[in-house]
């Protein structure tokens, strides 16, 4: 499956987003030939964690999320992490973005804590999904219902529980990205 000459937005806070929720899928969809853009909310370099608590790497932005336009882009992957995620939902350039893939209908992955940001953006009302366990109840409190499974895909929206499930989550992102948006 190829995703030549798609645009994909990957999103990254300053700090606390989880490493290997952020390198995984952006390596998978560049390796399916996507053009990946890290959008972020400072122009510094963001840094990781691994298992939220341990220090990960440096990646750069190549654009702030106040600047950037779903209009931009095919598909948005939003990582996790609880620190990461807490920080993005907290934003409302974040938040305005991610309406807007949903309002395009644009596929959309999501994996960990990042499903924080779908609750913020109002956008899980009747939809199926999963998560870290925890967000079970801000979900259901949201109008999703969730389930307990390594990925599940919803009329394009892509989710997933931890880095554990990685392999299905990547291999699912870039089946919905080829596919495109969801009428």
């Amino acid at each position: 499956m190829t995703l030549q000459g798609r645009k994909i937005a990957i999103l990254i806070a300053p700090r606390g987003t989880e490493e290997p929720e952020f390198v995984k899928p952006r390596e998978a969809v560049e390796a399916a030939g996507a053009n990946v853009t890290v959008l972020g909310l400072k122009s510094d370099n963001a840094q990781t964690n691994n298992n939220d608590l341990d220090p990960g790497g440096s990646y750069e932005v190549d654009r702030l999320v106040s600047e950037a336009s779903s209009d931009d882009f095919d598909g948005l992957i939003i990582p996790g992490g609880c620190v990461g995620a807490d920080t993005l939902r907290g934003e409302a350039s974040v938040i305005r973005l991610v309406k807007d893939f949903f309002e395009q209908k644009k596929p959309v992955g999501v994996i960990c804590h990042g499903p924080w940001l779908l609750v913020e953006a109002g956008v899980v009302k009747g939809r199926t999904v999963t998560s870290y366990p925890t967000l079970k109840t801000d979900l259901s409190n949201a109008g999703s219902t969730w389930v307990d499974r390594e990925v599940v895909v919803d009329d394009g929206l892509v989710t997933s529980r931890n880095p554990d499930d990685l392999p299905a989550f990547c291999a699912k992102l870039v089946e919905e990205f080829a596919e495109g948006k969801h009428v």
